[in-house]
């Protein structure tokens, strides 16, 4: 008697990474200004000089990592992971029912209401050039449809997120319930930073 043929496996796919290149540069170059002022205040101030300086770098720096270099959305096989400034939020794609872009990335779920896609900001300068480039193949008369290359970036994302979340929809590892994680490691830094220079300013 023979053992049945295995079934073929699906295929997996590496997660696809969407991040906001132009906030990544804006973020280094900020960090970068804000090092040098700070170090700069550290070293040489004098008074309470050096103690301003650290507090406002303990609260400003936590902020610019947040708004600039954490934002990041990873599409798995199985789940959404959303990481924006002050939380990670990671969606079972059965859960997801919707995603757009209008003037924000948003994603919408059944119970668990909608998110922001921070890593992925809607340009409309983009979108106008893609639409502008669509009108010309329809006043041609071709059939040719618009290079997904040509897209805005924030359509070509929403574009990517939806056939993943296409294929996993039914699959039963993509079941299960949104979690939210708050993000501590941003959050403390600063706060702690915040109160240090509320006290320092407010004391004689």
């Amino acid at each position: 008697m023979t053992s049945p043929a295995p079934q073929p496996s699906e295929p997996t796919y590496r997660d696809r990474v969407f991040r906001s290149g132009g906030g990544i540069l804006g973020g280094i170059l900020l960090l970068a200004v804000v090092a040098w002022l700070g170090v700069d205040a550290l070293v040489w101030g004098t008074g309470r000089t050096p103690w301003l300086a650290l507090a406002g770098l303990l609260f400003a720096v936590p902020l610019i990592v947040a708004f600039s270099l954490r934002p990041a959305v990873f599409a798995g096989n199985d789940r959404l992971r959303i990481r924006n400034p002050f939380r990670t939020i990671t969606l079972p794609w059965a859960t997801v029912t919707g995603i757009r872009a209008v003037y924000s990335c948003e994603v919408f779920t059944e119970n668990a209401g909608k998110f922001q896609l921070w890593a992925v900001p809607v340009s409309l300068r983009q979108r106008k050039r893609a639409n502008r480039h669509q009108d010309r193949l329809a006043r041609v008369g071709t059939t040719e449809t618009l290079d997904p290359a040509k897209l805005a970036l924030a359509d070509r994302a929403v574009t990517e997120l939806r056939e993943v979340s296409e294929r996993a929809t039914t699959r039963p590892t993509a079941q299960g319930n949104p979690t939210i994680r708050w993000a501590y490691e941003v959050i403390a830094p600063s706060l702690a930073g915040l109160i240090l220079l509320t006290v320092l300013l407010t004391t004689t």
